[in-house]
């Protein structure tokens, strides 16, 4: 009888407990590891890795998702800010062919440069998407691809169009920069502990060479209008602190360029002309494309007011 007490117990313990080979996932840090070896497979397939590439993964966990890519790349470096995850990991290829082509990076991806690569494959911690998202863009030199898991919604923005529901300056930045595609919905039970959302997998695959832009004054243009997206950009370019920044900028332009400023300059007159004038005053940023926002940049550099 005691025996038998004990065997319920002890099964009651272990299927109520998100361990893993005794370790516990910290849900709060994005800790929600991809169970399912098929999915693991078509994320690999997905990235079409070559034999000679160099692999970055985000996040690798306990290595499910690792191991794979290690078996088709010439090199993967994993990115993991979980010690635990890390030894775990060394552990799991330690004594096998595998472990002379794996690399660990320990910390904060964020919070480093990342290595030479050529593809980026990863389940990201949900939390550090949209950083991770631009520095994955601007990084030089260009990589190929990416295949990224992230929460449905987060990769609906990255793909939504104008006039959508989700539209902003996450999908327009983005869209700017690379050609992004949805490849497959994830649901949440593929993963250990199942997370509290479903996920979806997207390719991000940048354009080289990038548009002949200076990103810092696009995306200074970009954040004014979406700080309210369903405003007139006659609005949202009224407000005192846009103007102020305006006219600071574009008095700095004329120093530097030995320009005069005319003595009854009015910035907000200025602004609101070249907003009329092109007919951009009633339009709405939701509903703008990225073409329209570089004929914007264009016209108000052309008269000297600059966002970066």
């Amino acid at each position: 009888m005691p025996k038998v007490k004990a065997e319920k117990k002890s099964r009651k313990h272990n299927e109520s407990q998100p361990y893993q080979q005794g370790l516990r996932f910290q849900t709060e840090h994005g800790q929600h590891i991809l169970k399912n070896p098929l999915i693991i497979t078509s994320l690999v397939e997905k990235a079409g890795l070559r034999s000679t590439d160099t692999v970055l993964e985000i996040g690798p966990g306990t290595g499910n998702l690792t191991v794979k890519l290690l078996e088709v790349a010439k090199k993967v470096t994993a990115c993991e800010v979980d010690p635990r995850m890390v030894a775990e990991l060394q552990k799991r290829v330690q004594g096998t062919p595998l472990a002379s082509k794996l690399s660990v990076m320990v910390g904060d991806v964020l919070k480093t440069d990342l290595p030479f690569f050529d593809v980026c494959v990863a389940n990201l911690p949900y939390q550090i998407s949209s950083p991770f998202v631009f520095k994955l863009l601007l990084h030089r030199p260009f990589f190929r691809c990416a295949v990224l898991m992230f929460q449905r919604e987060f990769a609906q923005r990255l793909i939504a169009k104008p006039g959508d529901k989700l539209y902003c300056r996450l999908s327009l930045n983005t869209q700017l920069l690379s050609r992004v595609d949805h490849l497959m919905k994830v649901g949440k039970n593929n993963f250990r502990p199942p997370p509290k959302v479903e996920s979806s997998v997207v390719r991000i695959e940048p354009k080289n060479p990038p548009p002949p832009i200076n990103f810092k004054e696009w995306d200074g243009l970009v954040r004014i209008a979406f700080v309210r997206k369903n405003k007139t950009l006659s609005a949202c370019f009224g407000s005192r602190a846009v103007l102020e920044m305006l006219e600071k900028n574009y008095k700095m332009h004329c120093s530097l360029n030995n320009m005069m400023v005319d003595a009854d300059f009015d910035i907000k007159e200025n602004v609101q002309k070249i907003l009329t004038d092109s007919g951009y005053d009633k339009k709405r940023a939701r509903t703008m494309d990225i073409d329209d926002f570089l004929e914007l940049l264009n016209l108000f550099n052309a008269q000297g007011f600059h966002f970066a």
